[in-house]
């Protein structure tokens, strides 16, 4: 039977005014969660000064939620595919809001983690649950342009929450950069139980991959945990480093074994197991680390390494802002108007590397005019990147599997964004460090910017405060040179896959030759 491609209905009985206003209040309760992670990146000196916390501290807050994003990712995208979507979405939200509560009461950086934990589990659910109900309501090629304005969401609230944070810290307190979450998660709230209609699967019996979510869990955080002690808690070659080896190995291996053979596994290697998805899977871990450490060094770069205050930090980014917001709609738009991915993705992949190639050769005496291009066109690459990604992979799955799809490759991006910020924070730390000790030796404030010391610069003397900010410029240098070079990762995976034009209906046909699993 012949199916028309641009029905006035979708399978859920939405017109295309009602999927507006459905994405309208998913989109505001995804820049409300995205912008928890990024609203604080230029008020964290800040907070790190107040509550009296480290440089590896400093890492943790940002990389707790992360972790936790990544793990909880794709446990929410199965749950989705098990139960009620909208049910789920609005849990979300509410675990949201408790931990934004938290947050902004904590007294003390403990308690600060312990909320960016539960805020992360929250931030997991949206971003697997939003994708997920867009791939219910929407076929991937009407999804493009959608995936364009989900993409652009996400740019402006990952680069334009350290904005927003300085503009707040500097008017209303640290704490607020929390506090104005809330509000937002509400109303996101009341739009989606008014807009969001769902025609749910019937019930069937259901299996809850227990193991396979530990395994999960264990194989996310341990490479986490390995970059974020070795070469201070111990050295980077020692039987500590083997010992975390083997342990992700372990884990690994054992999430292989048990999701080829649950009956409703977390990851669907099965159904992700054609080329398109493995490269698309692969490429995601390189973009997540392009996307979430420019968010988060950027302005530590320009309040620790050159001394701006955290509201012209945040006004210092603009230029990538304003790029990955703008390419991340365009992009949308283009890949539904041409029915085909990989020109965009291509385009964005070296756009990427070009951008943080610029912004690895960053120092203390660099102009601003040099870091705005490099971020600007950074930001457009990822920009084109982030969703298009996802659709690819969402184009080789049927329906009934999207959620679980949606959520692996956002897993892999945040597992990528969750690492690679750990692992640059190191060494950040150590080429800090490295630079204060070559530039005034042994004397007052030769430990500042260590893993262990305090990280309120203002109160060293002038001339020591000057070194450190120097030391702090240089070293930010060598965290996006190496985050070039793993983006060069993107720009392989991309050319080497296979492209399917993208089906206009949401669920697959038998006989489309894409989907095969052995592409």
């Amino acid at each position: 039977m012949t199916q028309t491609s641009a029905p006035s209905k979708t399978p859920q009985g939405l017109s295309h005014a009602e999927i507006r206003r459905v994405m309208t209040g998913l989109l505001i309760a995804l820049f409300t969660a995205l912008l928890s992670t990024t609203i604080v990146s230029t008020a964290l000196p800040t907070i790190m000064a107040d509550l009296n916390g480290t440089q590896r501290e400093y890492t943790w807050v940002i990389t707790a939620s992360l972790l936790m994003m990544t793990v909880s990712t794709p446990i929410w995208g199965k749950l989705s595919d098990l139960f009620n979507k909208k049910i789920l979405v609005q849990t979300t939200i509410v675990i949201f809001v408790a931990g934004s509560l938290i947050a902004g009461f904590a007294g003390s950086i403990a308690i600060m983690i312990s909320a960016r934990v539960v805020q992360g589990v929250a931030l997991g659910g949206l971003m697997a649950l939003v994708q997920a109900i867009m791939g219910t309501i929407i076929s991937p090629r009407e999804r493009g342009r959608y995936s364009g304005y989900m993409g652009g969401v996400m740019g402006v609230a990952t680069v334009s929450g350290p904005l927003l944070g300085g503009i707040i810290t500097d008017g209303l307190g640290w704490r607020w950069t929390y506090f104005v979450c809330v509000p937002l998660a509400l109303i996101a709230f009341t739009v989606i139980q008014m807009s969001l209609r769902l025609n749910e699967a019937p019930r069937r019996s259901v299996s809850i991959d227990y193991l396979g979510g530990i395994l999960i869990a264990c194989a996310a955080a341990l490479p986490m945990l390995w970059v974020t002690f070795a070469g201070s808690a111990y050295e980077w070659i020692s039987w500590q480093s083997a010992a975390f080896a083997a342990a992700f190995a372990l884990a690994a291996g054992g999430t292989v074994f048990v999701e080829l053979r649950a009956a409703e596994p977390i990851i669907p290697i099965r159904v992700l197991r054609n080329s398109t998805s493995v490269l698309m899977i692969v490429a995601s871990l390189a973009v997540g680390v392009a996307m979430f450490g420019p968010s988060v060094f950027l302005t530590q770069y320009f309040q620790l390494g050159k001394g701006a205050s955290p509201t012209a930090a945040g006004f210092l980014i603009l230029p990538m802002i304003i790029c990955q917001t703008l390419s991340s709609m365009i992009g949308g738009i283009l890949v539904t108007r041409t029915g085909h991915w990989k020109p965009v993705m291509l385009v964005g992949s070296l756009l990427m590397v070009v951008g943080l190639a610029g912004l690895g050769l960053i120092d203390h005496s660099t102009g601003y005019l040099w870091a705005a291009i490099s971020m600007a066109l950074a930001g457009a690459g990822v920009g084109m990147l982030i969703q298009n990604i996802v659709l690819a992979v969402q184009n080789t799955v049927d329906v009934k599997d999207i959620g679980a799809a949606s959520a692996t490759v956002a897993f892999f991006r945040s597992l990528g964004g969750a690492v690679g910020v750990a692992a640059l924070g190191a060494v950040l730390t150590h080429q800090v460090a490295a630079g204060v000790r070559e530039r005034i030796g042994g004397g007052a404030g030769a430990d500042a910017g260590g893993d262990t010391t305090d990280l309120d610069l203002s109160v060293l003397p002038a001339p020591v405060r000057e070194a450190v900010h120097n030391a702090y410029a240089d070293g930010f240098g060598y965290v996006f040179l190496i985050s070039a070079a793993i983006a060069v990762i993107t720009v392989v995976c991309i050319l080497v896959a296979r492209e399917a034009a993208l089906r206009t209906t949401v669920s697959m046909q038998p006989s489309a030759p894409e989907n095969s699993l052995d592409e």
